[in-house]
């Protein structure tokens, strides 16, 4: 069932010309006031003028600041909002009475507004049903309170709904927007990777170690070191120039295909490039296993295998070339200290030899000693035959052929006895002696039995230095390698659009409350 809408009703008047209607609506207008008045009358038929009963009244902050504005145009001058009532009312003035507030909105009204109200339109005007206004109910105090409390409710409510609404068009605008369209790219726009992951570790050849080094042997801790620097290698310019000139590895990312993002300028420099080469390249070095993983991500799986294959080729001729170098400085300094000792020994065998020749005797000390064994053979006969002469001149006749024999025997061994004791001297004396060449003869033979001593010596380091060098070579081995991808390993979509959306929540939260503390440090 439908209504018809009210016509409106339009009377033509003009006030100059009808006196009448003009005087109908001053009656009834007086009569609305004489009606209303009396109820008005009836209710403050008695107003209170003490202090402490207004304060019983019950009455809202509100009126209380109609009665102070009224008592200032009045005149009045009140100490406070319960006065300005009491003033009022003893004046003859009721503050919450209609007419009372009807003048007082009247006087807010600029100089401007007040004389366009007093300039009457001649026009024809529509002319609309006004409700009826009746004068409200008589509220208790406690009513007014539980009223005044539900507009308060309402109006908070209001002003939370306004900053919700605030609150969420601005994460809106900072937080989901964004995320919106970082998820927009990775869905839609960013070009699939393929990743060849591979694992390989470097390990020391066998062998015992002496002190402290034969603890770590075998274990991880004895290769960190050049773990290390394995990783730092390949993920270095150097790797990436030699990368470039084997597989153009500019070209491979520079193809139109690529989102613009992803995909590297045509006029790329070798710092770009590396920037690339970084972010496609993912190695890690795990210390607790020992083992470097690592990661490859090309547009297509066959690149990124051979890419991958690549960079363990370049590891491995590293690790070689480091342990090589290693094993070169050590044997080096081995093989100098033994070639050195050789030819100390080499002089002074020589020098022996010299020393031998300039005396023309192999050994002076053994011809000295069968000089003195000649020597003191000769003594022991010549002491013999002296006994043997002086026992045949112990008889009362000696035979004399006898006794002339002996002494012939004594005179004999005494001219051989004179010539080796001047053989002797001769030996014994003089710069060219056989005692002084002796004594050279020692001091290079004392000489040469050092240097044989220190070539043996160098000879068992270089034995040693060959078995550590051997020790210390490094192999890398491979336990993953590389295989093709089959399906697109970046960008992962959903992760990177969750981790998109804590960056900016995170970064808003940090703004907003950067803005909350300094706007409350400015306020207070």
């Amino acid at each position: 069932m439908t209504t018809k809408p009210k016509a409106k009703k339009y009377r033509w008047r003009r006030s100059r010309q009808d006196p009448a209607s003009a005087d109908a609506r001053a009656d009834a207008i007086s009569r609305i006031r004489a009606a209303t008045q009396p109820a008005e009358a009836a209710n403050d038929s008695a107003p209170a003028t003490d202090i402490e009963t207004i304060k019983s009244e019950g009455l809202t902050g509100r009126q209380l600041r109609v009665a102070r504005r009224l008592a200032q145009k009045n005149g009045l001058q009140a100490t406070s909002d319960y006065d300005a009532v009491r003033l009022l009312r003893l004046k003859g003035i009721n503050p919450f009475e209609r007419a009372n507030l009807l003048d007082l909105a009247a006087s807010k009204k600029n100089p401007e507004e007040q004389a366009r109200d007093k300039i009457k339109i001649q026009l024809p005007q529509t002319v609309t049903e006004q409700p009826q206004i009746l004068p409200g109910p008589n509220l208790s105090p406690a009513e007014r309170r539980n009223l005044e409390i539900g507009q308060i409710q309402k109006d908070i409510a209001r002003r939370r709904r306004r900053k919700l609404f605030a609150l969420f068009a601005r994460l809106t605008a900072f937080v989901l927007l964004p995320t919106l369209i970082v998820g927009t790219y990775f869905y839609r726009y960013a070009t699939p990777m393929y990743a060849s992951k591979s694992a390989f570790s470097i390990l020391q050849a066998d062998g015992g170690g002496a002190a402290f080094g034969g603890f770590l042997a075998g274990t991880q801790f004895a290769t960190a070191q050049d773990s290390v620097a394995t990783q730092e290698f390949l993920e270095s310019k150097d790797a990436l120039v030699r990368l470039e000139q084997d597989t153009n590895f500019s070209e491979i990312f520079k193809q139109e295909w690529i989102d613009p993002i992803q995909r590297l300028p045509q006029d790329a420099s070798l710092e770009e490039t590396h920037k690339l080469f970084r972010r496609m390249i993912t190695i890690g070095y795990d210390p607790s296993d020992g083992i470097i993983r690592m990661e490859v991500a090309a547009p297509s799986p066959e690149v990124s295998v051979k890419l991958s294959e690549r960079l363990l080729s370049y590891a491995e001729e590293t690790i070689n070339g480091l342990s090589e170098l290693k094993r070169e400085d050590q044997m080096r300094d081995a093989i100098a200290t033994f070639e050195s000792a050789q030819q100390e020994r080499r002089k002074a065998q020589e020098a022996l030899i010299e020393l031998q020749l300039q005396g023309a005797v192999l050994d002076p000390e053994n011809v000295i000693a069968g000089l003195r064994m000649r020597i003191n053979a000769i003594e022991v006969e010549l002491q013999e035959k002296e006994l043997q002469l002086a026992a045949l001149m112990d008889n009362l006749r000696p035979n004399q052929a006898k006794v002339d024999g002996v002494r012939a025997d004594i005179q004999r061994l005494e001219a051989v006895l004179a010539e080796l004791n001047a053989e002797m001297v001769d030996v014994s004396a003089g710069e060219n002696s056989l005692a002084r060449l002796s004594v050279r003869i020692q001091m290079a033979q004392a000489d040469l039995a050092a240097r044989d001593l220190m070539m043996q010596t160098a000879m068992e380091q270089v034995e040693n230095t060959r078995t550590e060098a051997n020790r210390k070579v490094r192999y890398l081995t491979v336990s993953v390698n590389p295989v093709a991808s089959e399906e697109p390993t970046y960008p992962r979509k959903f992760e990177n659009t969750i981790l998109a959306f804590l960056l900016f929540a995170g970064i808003y939260l940090m703004i907003s409350l950067t803005a909350s503390v300094l706007r409350e440090q400015v306020s207070s």
